[in-house]
């Protein structure tokens, strides 16, 4: 293996992590779905899709805000009717997080809008080395220094 290659994956990666390529894709992925969801509320959603209903702190610590930030966007979405709140069942102070069925239709679109844009941006590499780079990239997300131990 060249001796590079960690630097220049971490560059690559340096990029993709970068707070405006996010909130640029985040835009474009948002876009037209209503004044709620734009790319300061998108990892909200995000968020709850992946950890399922959560209080608003585990949700902070999923998706990288703090519980008052994450507080704060979720009252835009509640009130635009894509989560509500909810009892939690084991402690009758604290309340969960939820996206409602409309929640989950913004979700399903942005998703699909994302694996466009990925699909759209392979068209120009053969088919075999987008399988494999697929590939790879589940393998090293899955095995790399990402993981939780």
């Amino acid at each position: 293996m060249p001796d590079d290659v960690g630097h220049e994956i971490a560059d690559a990666l340096g990029t993709l992590l970068k707070r405006g390529t996010r909130a640029h894709l985040y835009g474009r992925l948002t876009e037209g779905l209503g004044e709620a969801v734009d790319e300061t509320t998108y990892p909200v959603l995000s968020g709850l899709a992946r950890t399922g209903p959560c209080s608003a702190a585990d949700l902070a610590g999923e998706i990288g805000l703090d519980r008052s930030g994450v507080t704060r966007r979720a009252t835009r979405l509640e009130e635009a009717g894509l989560l509500r709140r909810e009892p939690h069942p084991d402690d009758r102070r604290a309340t969960l997080l939820a996206l409602t069925e409309t929640g989950q239709r913004v979700v399903q679109t942005t998703r699909q809008r994302l694996a466009t844009l990925i699909e759209a941006s392979l068209t120009s590499w053969p088919p075999e080395e987008a399988q494999s780079f697929a590939r790879q990239l589940h393998r090293f997300v899955a095995t790399g220094p990402f993981t939780e131990s």
